[in-house]
């Protein structure tokens, strides 16, 4: 829609103009404006307009938005709970269209096929994603989305003021109508579905103008899901009368949400347990430490144990850390996958450290002397390992010495000989 036109101006009302003012209105200008009515070339982009300025003004929070910001949006959106179904799916296969297809085809189309019209309203299913977090902990979700709910001008009964619902005389409520036909082999009796009723046996005398006798328009509407911790990708909440409203006062469908779990950058869930990696250096893996990592609900904190000796891919588990188990207080576990690093920047005095470490795990270990010699394991380990070392050093020197005297002395078959 161009920007440039006001939402109000659209549907020809007033900037204080009431909701039901606003969708009287809309059905006003939809009902002439309809592909199904209006062959004009320009009939489905006007529709399309009229029917954007609906979805805005019929909406609370969108219309705030555009009142205040000149947008339906808003500064910054509307919010990690609020979910328009109208601008997921943008009209594709769930929309004011589909809807106003139900409300125009009304009963005539099911009657025209033989079939007795429905009365009942259809169950009606959308689908809405959630984080990992907010699965765990649960949460409300806003959803905004069309359907043809009760008319409010004559309560869902689809009679005007002053006007009557009686059984239908032509069928005398039964909804069927028979005819005999003669034929060559006889009479032939045949049953179809009455062609003023639709099937349903009763008619309005004065039906309602805003519905035409339906009972029911198409409307914008918003409700509040409670999506319940511990939900698994696939399960449904079933939102009891939320559907299609029922023709003239008939019963409701339900609005059934499926709930998809979206993947998580922390967590990879496997039924309700949680994996997650945890870094450690070489050393903390060798002598075990406790790393304290960010849980999956909301201010969390988990101790993850790793054990000395602890080897890379090694999963610790930290039970009652993962995700809540549906309708109870237990919880998955938290499954830590370490991942162990080489440190890089160790000090000079660190890898000297690291150095004595590796000598006396793979080289001549002191403690092996002492248990050898029967060395008292209470002395000075440190000035003894200085001191061995210095006694190296000096016997490397010596070698080197000897072997620069060897190189000096002169070569050949004569060296040695008397003369």
């Amino acid at each position: 829609m161009n920007q440039q036109k006001d939402y109000y101006e659209v549907l020809g009302v007033s900037r204080d103009a009431d909701q039901k003012t606003i969708k009287r209105a809309f059905l006003k200008l939809a009902r002439t404006l309809h592909p199904d009515v209006n062959k004009a070339p320009d009939a489905e982009q006007k529709f399309k307009e009229v029917n954007e300025a609906y979805t805005v003004l019929s909406d609370e929070r969108k219309r705030a938005n555009y009142d205040r910001y000149g947008s339906p949006d808003g500064p910054g959106g509307f919010g990690s709970d609020y979910v328009d179904m109208s601008d997921i799916f943008n009209g594709d296969g769930f929309g004011i269209n589909d809807i106003f297809d139900s409300f125009f085809g009304g009963g005539a189309a099911s009657a025209q096929a033989g079939r007795a019209a429905r009365t009942r309203g259809r169950d009606m299913a959308i689908t809405i994603q959630v984080t990992l977090a907010e699965a765990a902990s649960g949460c409300t979700k806003t959803i905004s989305y069309e359907r043809l709910a009760p008319c409010d001008d004559c309560n869902g009964t689809g009679v005007a003021a002053g006007g009557h619902e009686k059984a239908c005389d032509r069928c005398h409520g039964t909804g069927r109508v028979v005819q005999v036909q003669r034929t060559i082999f006889g009479q032939m009796q045949t049953q179809t579905t009455c062609p003023v009723c639709h099937g349903t046996g009763r008619v309005v005398d004065k039906p309602c103008e805003t519905c035409e006798g339906q009972g029911r328009t198409p409307s914008h509407e918003t409700v509040k899901v409670q999506i319940p911790a511990g939900v698994h990708s696939g399960q449904t909440v079933r939102l009891h009368g939320y559907g299609e409203a029922g023709v003239r006062g008939d019963t409701s469908g339900d609005l059934v949400v499926n709930i998809q779990v979206a993947q998580d950058e922390r967590f990879q869930r496997q039924g309700d347990d949680l994996y997650t990696s945890v870094q450690v250096d070489s050393i903390q893996a060798m002598t075990g430490t406790t790393v304290t990592i960010d849980g999956v609900l909301k201010g969390e904190r988990v101790d993850v144990e790793v054990p000395a000796g602890c080897q890379y891919g090694q999963e610790v588990h930290v039970e009652r850390h993962g995700m809540p188990r549906a309708n109870s207080h237990a919880r998955g576990s938290l499954i830590a996958v370490i991942q162990v690093r080489t440190p890089t920047d160790l000090t000079p005095e660190q890898k000297a450290l690291v150095h004595q470490l590796a000598e006396s795990m793979h080289g001549s270990s002191l403690h092996e002397h002492e248990e050898q010699e029967g060395e008292d394991p209470g002395r000075d380990v440190d000035a003894e390992y200085q001191a061995r070392a210095v006694r190296k050093e000096a016997e490397r020197e010596a070698q080197r010495r000897s072997k620069a005297r060897a190189a000096k002395k002169p070569k050949g078959p004569f060296r040695g000989r008397r003369r």
